[in-house]
């Protein structure tokens, strides 16, 4: 994806156009081209240029947009840092991906100074509202800088992106992609859903730093479409916001629309602007969603995969299909195959892992050979740890993760399972299963469970609503009630108790 060409193309065409609706602030495609060529332009005065990494730890903000751009304006690498990072995990970061240059927003815990000498690479540091010795202010780069078009040629195979990402388990790892791999998101999302320059989305709370809020900003440069941004989720503004704005498309995680089904007035706001409402980045509720679609039951609601690793989204429920249960069908520049634990492809409606190849899957994790061997192999097959099944129709289905299986006296259950039955019960906010030791079984399944605000909700009575869903031996052998689940920041549960 040419970024430097995609915004010079966006503010010729729809200059007044918002290309980004902050609060009150409505930045235009001609003001986001000027801040983020100017921005471009002062990298490339200060001696960074497409070889060399620019690390940014900014919240969802205007600033970190123009950041992004302007990175991928001169070729560079960028790693954007989760904002939620201890200084610890800052500096971890920037030393492992030899960043020359780092963008920042300052905060408690944050030490410039400590991060400057402990970093020996970075050339530079760019404050955004931060005052500190030796640190460049943001708002004295764009009195000085020229916002022409950066005079850098584009390269497709060019390292575009280092994404450091854990997932629900293990350690972070870098994920490597080229340019090339940019167009994947906005591909996909012209293939399923029909995306345009007549769409608002509305990015509410999913961190730049992670794939799904990038998408946000592909897709807004690509199609010359609007953003309307949120630095943090609220189920209330959010929903708010769609009214205001008039959104037509937007995804969030699950977790998500549970905290906007739990708002008592949430069935009174305007969503008829809908067009799509997506779900993705961990296993949904089929129940929670169509209870959400009765508040737009003209959008199309709709469920994905994707990963990290593989440029997401890359499978998508077509807009014409009702099988919200299913995350749809992959995109026809995607090889797909299911395996056993030997390898061998396996048939419709048969589990095993998920295995993909094809344009958007990553080039490695950085600096980590041997990781990338355990997850690529020599013929480019991704293994990704999700079991998946297929039906006749060529629709997929995911059953779990490799390690969300519990092994119970020799039978495999999925948590994904026992959760969905548990989410059925209507006192239930939230649940999370994990599997724990167990001397006569081997592993037992174990809920945690978030009751409503103010419902009476035991042990007893949760068992003997499981016992007519579930056989006895998916049934939890441990109910623990908590106030909240643990989370990722992008609103996956860790199970990490």
């Amino acid at each position: 994806m040419n970024i430097k060409e995609l915004i010079k193309k966006e503010s010729l065409s729809v200059p007044d156009k918002p290309a980004v609706v902050y609060g009150d602030k409505h930045i235009s495609f001609f003001q986001l081209k000027e801040g983020s060529f100017k921005l471009a332009n002062y990298f490339i005065e200060t001696g960074i240029g497409e070889s060399h990494r620019i690390a940014v730890y900014l919240p969802n903000i205007p600033e970190a947009i123009i950041s992004f751009l302007a990175t991928f304006s001169i070729g560079a690498t960028l790693v954007p840092l989760d904002f939620m990072l201890s200084e610890e995990e800052v500096i971890d970061f920037i030393n492992h991906s030899e960043a020359k240059l780092l963008i920042i927003q300052g905060k408690r815990g944050i030490n410039l100074e400590n991060i400057r000498r402990r970093c020996k690479g970075l050339k530079g540091i760019i404050g955004v509202e931060t005052e500190s010795e030796g640190c460049i202010l943001w708002d004295e780069i764009f009195k000085k800088s020229s916002s022409c078009q950066p005079p850098v040629n584009f390269d497709d195979e060019k390292l575009a992106l280092i994404l450091y990402t854990s997932g629900s388990f293990g350690h972070p790892k870098g994920v490597m992609l080229k340019y090339r791999h940019l167009d994947n998101p906005v591909r996909v999302l012209d293939y399923f859903l029909k995306a345009s320059n007549k769409d608002i989305f509305l990015c509410a709370g999913v961190p730049f730093s992670h794939l799904g809020g990038l998408d946000y900003i592909l897709s807004m440069i690509w199609y010359g479409a609007t953003i309307v941004l949120m630095q943090r989720f609220s189920p209330l503004e959010f929903l708010k916001n769609i009214e205001r704005h008039r959104v037509t498309l937007f995804w969030i995680v699950p977790s998500m629309y549970t905290a906007i089904l739990s708002l008592k007035e949430y069935g009174k706001f305007d969503l008829s602007s809908l067009r799509c409402a997506v779900v993705f980045g961990a296993p949904s509720s089929p129940y929670l969603l169509k209870k959400f679609h009765r508040l737009c039951p003209n959008a199309h609601l709709l469920n994905g995969w994707g990963m990290t690793e593989t440029s997401a989204p890359n499978c998508v429920l077509p807009l014409d299909s009702r099988k919200i249960e299913s995350i749809g069908r992959f995109v026809p520049w995607m090889e797909v195959k299911i395996v056993d634990e030997r390898g061998r492809t396996l048939k419709e409606n048969e589990a095993g892992e998920l295995w993909v190849r094809g344009e958007g899957v990553m080039v490695g994790y950085y600096k980590q050979p041997e990781l990338t061997r355990e997850v690529l192999t020599e013929d480019g097959w991704l293994k990704t740890g999700d079991i998946a099944k297929f039906d006749e129709e060529g629709f997929f289905y995911i059953v779990g993760r490799k390690k969300d299986m519990i092994k119970v006296g020799g039978e495999v259950v999925f948590s994904t399972e026992i959760e969905e039955k548990i989410y059925a019960h209507p006192k239930v906010k939230e649940v999370a299963v994990i599997g724990v030791s167990d001397k006569l079984r081997g592993e037992v399944p174990k809920a945690f469970i978030v009751a409503k605000e103010k419902e009476g909700l035991s042990e007893k009575e949760l068992k003997v609503f499981l016992k007519e869903r579930l056989a006895h031996f998916k049934i939890p052998h441990y109910l623990e009630f908590i106030n909240e689940l643990p989370r990722t920041r992008t609103g996956k549960s860790t199970k990490k108790y």
